[in-house]
C-alpha cells in the first residue's frame, strides 16, 4: 500500500474502541477504504481490558497491516465514554487535526469514511455526525428493532426541544471531530457511561461549534448490546435537563462548559432588561459600566445615543468595537482612572465579585455628576434556592447564578442595604428580578415557558424577598451635591 499522504493535508486518525470484539475487530480494519487508509496518520485501537483476545487480536494486525496502528489496552475497564476518553487524549498530544470514533464491531460502515471525515476537512464542520434517520425507512429497512427506533425518535424530539437544536438524531456513535475543537471543552469531566455522547454534543452546542450530520446506512447483525436501554434514556434526559437549569445558575457540573464571558440577559424582567429600560427613560447621556465583560449591555445602551465607557479586569474580544472606550483594571483596587461627571454608573453583578462592595460603591459615587445616579444588580441570597441549600445541608458553590464559585459576597436584602448605608447612598427604588427561564426557549418561544415566567413572576411580586433571584436598585449619593461643586 503506497503512503501518499501530504504535509499541506490535515492529519487524520481513526480511534477504534474495542470490547470483545476479537471476532469483528480484523474484519472492521479490512473494510477501510484502500484510498482513505492511505491518507490516514494514527490507528488507534482502545481496548478496554476485554474478557477475550481483542489486544492480542489487534496486535497481529497491527503487526501484517500497513497502517500506522497503535493498540492500546485498559488494565480495567474504563467504560464507553471512559475509552473514548484516552483515545481523544492520544489524538490531542499526537497533533492530530481530525479523529474519527469507529466501532470495533463493525455497525458503522468503515466504508463511508471518507464522507464522515469530508466536512471537516474542508473547513465546513468542527463535528460531524453520520445519522440514520435522515434517510426516512432506511433505519428500519437496515434491522433496527421497532422500541430502539420509537426510543431514538422521542429522545431526540426530547433533547432538541430542550437545548434548542435541531439534529436528526442524538444517538449514533459514527462521529468525526476536529481535534482542536475537542482540545476546547471540557471531555475529560464526561461520564464513562454511554451517555458520554450526549455530553460532547451538549458541550459542542454550548461552545457554538459547528455540527454537521451526513446519511449512513443502518446495520444490525448478532453483535452484543451492552446498553441498558432504560438507564440511557434515563441518563441522556438528565443531561440535557442539567445543562438547562445549569444556564440558570443552579448545579456544579464540571463537564459543562463555563463561558469566562458573561452574556447578555435580555428576557423579559431580567436584570439587564430592566437596566435597560431605566436607561430607555433617559435623555442621551455619558453612562461608566463597571464591569462590563464582553460589552454586550454597553452597546445596547450606546445604541440608545448614550456615550460608554467600559471598565472590567479582564479584555474580552470585541469589547472596544462596542463601547466608545475601554479601560481594563483590577476592580479590587477601585475605580482607575476614567474621568467624571457621569450621568449614570451602572454596576451590573459586580459588587458580589469585590471583597470590599461598600469602597468601590463610594468610589463609583464620586465620579458621578449633579443629579447623577448608580445603578446596581446582584444575586439575591434570600432566594429560596440558596436558603434549601443551606436548610438541607448541601450548600455548594454553583459555576454560576446566585452561588456561583466567583463570588466573595452575597447579598440578602437586609445586608444590601446595609452596604449601600455604608457607602452614603440612598436607595430612588428597589426591584426584584424571576428567574431566568429564558434559558429553557431558546429555538422555541414555547407556550409553557410563558406560563411558567408568569408563575414566577407572581411568586416574586407575592413575596419578592423569597422568590426574587437579583436584586436592581437605582441609588443617588447622600448629599450629592457635595460632590459637584
Amino acid at each position: 500500500m503506497q503512503d501518499d499522504r501530504t504535509t499541506s493535508a490535515p492529519t487524520v486518525g481513526v480511534l477504534v474502541v474495542a470490547y470483545n470484539a476479537a471476532v469483528t475487530l480484523a474484519r472492521t480494519l479490512d473494510r477501510l477504504p484502500d484510498s482513505f487508509a492511505r491518507t490516514v496518520s494514527a490507528v488507534l485501537i482502545c481496548d478496554d481490558a476485554s474478557a477475550d483476545a481483542t489486544y492480542e487480536v489487534g496486535l497481529a494486525y497491527s503487526s501484517e497491516s500497513p497502517l500506522p496502528i497503535t493498540v492500546v489496552r485498559h488494565l480495567e475497564n474504563r467504560g464507553y465514554g471512559g475509552n473514548q476518553k484516552s483515545g481523544y487524549q492520544m489524538a490531542i498530544s499526537r497533533g492530530l487535526d481530525i479523529i474519527v470514533l469507529l466501532h470495533a464491531d463493525g455497525q458503522y460502515a468503515p466504508e463511508i469514511l471518507p464522507e464522515i471525515v469530508a466536512p471537516i476537512v474542508d473547513g465546513e464542520a468542527d463535528a460531524v455526525f453520520g445519522s440514520r434517520m435522515m434517510v426516512p425507512g432506511s433505519a428500519r429497512a437496515g434491522g433496527m428493532p421497532l422500541y430502539k427506533y420509537v426510543g431514538n425518535r422521542i429522545l431526540t424530539a426530547s433533547e432538541n426541544r430542550i437545548l434548542g437544536t435541531s439534529l436528526s438524531e442524538f444517538h449514533s456513535g459514527y462521529r468525526a471531530y476536529s481535534v482542536a475543537a475537542l482540545a476546547e471543552i471540557p471531555f475529560e469531566e464526561n461520564t464513562d457511561d454511554f451517555d458520554f455522547d450526549t455530553q460532547i454534543i451538549i458541550q459542542l452546542v454550548a461552545a457554538e461549534k459547528r455540527i454537521v450530520e451526513i446519511p449512513i446506512p443502518t446495520y444490525y447483525g448478532d453483535e452484543i448490546c451492552y446498553v441498558d436501554g432504560v438507564k440511557y434514556a434515563r441518563n441522556v434526559m438528565r443531561d440535557v435537563v442539567v445543562y438547562r437549569t445549569s444556564q440558570m445558575g443552579f448545579g456544579t457540573q464540571k463537564w459543562i462548559p463555563h463561558p469566562h464571558e458573561y452574556g447578555l440577559k435580555s428576557e423579559e424582567g431580567s436584570s439587564h432588561e430592566t437596566i435597560l429600560r431605566l436607561l430607555g427613560d433617559m435623555p442621551p447621556g455619558k453612562v461608566l459600566d463597571v464591569g462590563c465583560s464582553g460589552g454586550l449591555l454597553g452597546e445596547k445602551i450606546r445604541a440608545m445615543g448614550h456615550h460608554v465607557v467600559g471598565v472590567d479586569s479582564y479584555e474580552e474580544a470585541g469589547v472596544r468595537d462596542r463601547l466608545d472606550d475601554f479601560v481594563r483594571a483590577d476592580l479590587e483596587q477601585g475605580l482607575p482612572e476614567v474621568g467624571d461627571s457621569y450621568d449614570v454608573i451602572i454596576a451590573a453583578d459586580v459588587i458580589e465579585h469585590v471583597r470590599e462592595p461598600d469602597r468601590l460603591l463610594r468610589d463609583m459615587a464620586t465620579r458621578l455628576g449633579a443629579g447623577g445616579r448608580l445603578v446596581v444588580s446582584t444575586p439575591n441570597f434570600g432566594h429560596w434556592y440558596p436558603r434549601a441549600r443551606v436548610a438541607t445541608g448541601t450548600f455548594d458553590y454553583d459555576r454560576r447564578g446566585i452561588l456561583d464559585e466567583t463570588h466573595l459576597r452575597f447579598f440578602s436584602r437586609r445586608g444590601l442595604l446595609r452596604t449601600f448605608a455604608a457607602a452614603r447612598l440612598n436607595v430612588e427604588s428597589l426591584d426584584y428580578t424571576g428567574l431566568p427561564l429564558s434559558v429553557f426557549r431558546e429555538g422555541d418561544e414555547k407556550r409553557s415557558s410563558r406560563y411558567l415566567s408568569k408563575a414566577d413572576r407572581f411568586l416574586v411580586d407575592l413575596r419578592p424577598t423569597f422568590f426574587g433571584y437579583q436584586f436592581v436598585a437605582v441609588l443617588r449619593p447622600k448629599n450629592f451635591e457635595s460632590h459637584t461643586e
